[in-house]
């Protein structure tokens, strides 16, 4: 699944208005990408999930938001993330934490030196690659969470997948790239746990 050169994925954010989202200027995502590593990196800004979903496509449908998440620009990294715009080396889809849930997925994540995915870099991957999502085999971002005002995390974990049209997606979504949420502790046999090698400032 190889991404775009930085400069490539940098040029596509630029044209798709991503900058003006996150409220940089053009030329700093330019130079972050001329200045960070390039093998199998992925540029990420700080543009809210609620603005990128909809930049998202698969084939000629655009992405979306399921109508029940209107909180997602609030599922914020629990690990640790450089300040963006930065670069992620090394994102994978998690195919082999299919039918697991994330919360026996994640420890196993950490433990072998990799970092659970966060929703922005989930979002920034498939708009730079969106072939990443495949029937069957899509991916959640456990590296994002909600807070509740208690302190405890709510127990849904951002996904993205491919709509079927079902429900409330509508016929007229079927195959369009969905960001949508799933229980903490459930599994589903067509969601890998999306991780990634590291993260550096670009």
């Amino acid at each position: 699944m190889a991404l775009p050169s930085l400069a490539d994925q940098a040029e596509r954010l630029v044209r798709l208005g991503v900058h003006d989202l996150a409220g940089i200027p053009a030329d700093l995502l330019h130079d972050a990408a001329a200045s960070a590593p390039a093998a199998h990196s992925l540029l990420v800004t700080s543009a809210p999930a609620s603005a990128l979903a909809p930049l998202l496509t698969l084939g000629d449908k655009p992405g979306f938001v399921v109508e029940d998440m209107t909180d997602v620009d609030h599922f914020a990294p629990t690990v640790d993330v450089p300040a963006a715009p930065y670069v992620v080396v090394g994102p994978d889809r998690g195919d082999d934490f299919a039918n697991r849930t994330p919360q026996e997925s994640v420890p196993e994540v950490l433990a072998a030196g990799r970092s659970p995915l966060t929703l922005a870099e989930g979002l920034h991957w498939v708009l730079q690659h969106p072939g990443v999502l495949e029937r069957n085999a899509c991916f959640m971002t456990p590296g994002s969470r909600l807070r509740r005002a208690d302190g405890t995390y709510d127990a849904r974990t951002p996904a993205l997948w491919i709509s079927n049209g079902t429900g409330r997606d509508g016929r007229e979504r079927r195959n369009a790239p969905k960001l949508g949420w799933c229980w903490w502790g459930n599994r589903h046999t067509w969601l890998g746990i999306g991780s990634c090698e590291r993260r550096t400032r670009a």
